[in-house]
């Protein structure tokens, strides 16, 4: 009378490692989507507006159609006169146009100003540290920002940072390229020298030491 559960408990368990190997035949994910920034260089820097930024919009003689709005996720606005208008990845002065291109089927010679608040941006446009750093985290790109700004905004280095061994990934023409970084040398020795400039999407990877 015993045989029987213990049957039961053979073919579940088969079951079960048929359903495991099935699933383990494509447990590998493709690589993370690569978004090239606008900003190829710090002197044509733009801001790109993206999720979670307050966009105010103003149409001139039209205070019914004017209002502040908070981009959504997908990276949209709805207005009180237009819904699903898409502003993320665009600079307000684009928007501004797009609006008015948008507002002209409703009213005649539309004058739009885009204003924005509460800047988070596209992630495209944000700089990262990974690692051995203070605070790791994700930081909006600002106009001429440079690595030491960067760490100065995370808190700095750990205690066992290995510094001199960092890494700035680059994203350009769709391709991920790795630079050194001499962290040690800037923030322990203060070698201004080991600054450099960061653009929008500059990921910064911080190894710890080995001892």
């Amino acid at each position: 009378m015993m045989a029987t559960p213990a049957k039961g408990y053979c073919g579940l368990t088969l079951i079960l490692g048929l359903f495991l190997a099935g699933c383990s035949s494509n447990s590998t994910l493709p690589p993370a989507t690569v978004q090239n920034s606008l900003t190829t260089s710090v002197d044509n820097y733009q801001y790109l507006i993206g999720p979670n930024d307050t966009v105010g919009i103003f149409v001139w003689r039209n205070p019914e159609l004017s209002g502040t709005f908070i981009v959504r996720p997908d990276g949209k606005v709805s207005t009180s006169l237009v819904e699903d208008v898409p502003v993320s990845g665009k600079t307000p002065t684009q928007v501004a146009r797009d609006m008015e291109g948008i507002l002209s089927k409703y009213i005649r010679d539309p004058v739009v100003t885009v204003s924005v608040t509460n800047f988070v941006g596209p992630y495209s446009e944000q700089v990262r540290v990974i690692g051995a750093a203070a605070n790791p985290q994700a930081i909006s790109y600002r106009q001429y920002m440079t690595v030491l700004d960067l760490m100065i905004a995370v808190g700095g280095l750990t205690e066992f940072a290995n510094g001199n061994g960092a890494k700035l990934v680059r994203t350009k023409d769709g391709q991920q390229i790795t630079f050194n970084v001499r962290l040690d040398d800037l923030i322990r020795d203060g070698e201004i020298a080991a600054n450099v400039d960061m653009l929008p999407g500059d990921v910064v990877i911080i190894p710890e030491a080995w001892f």
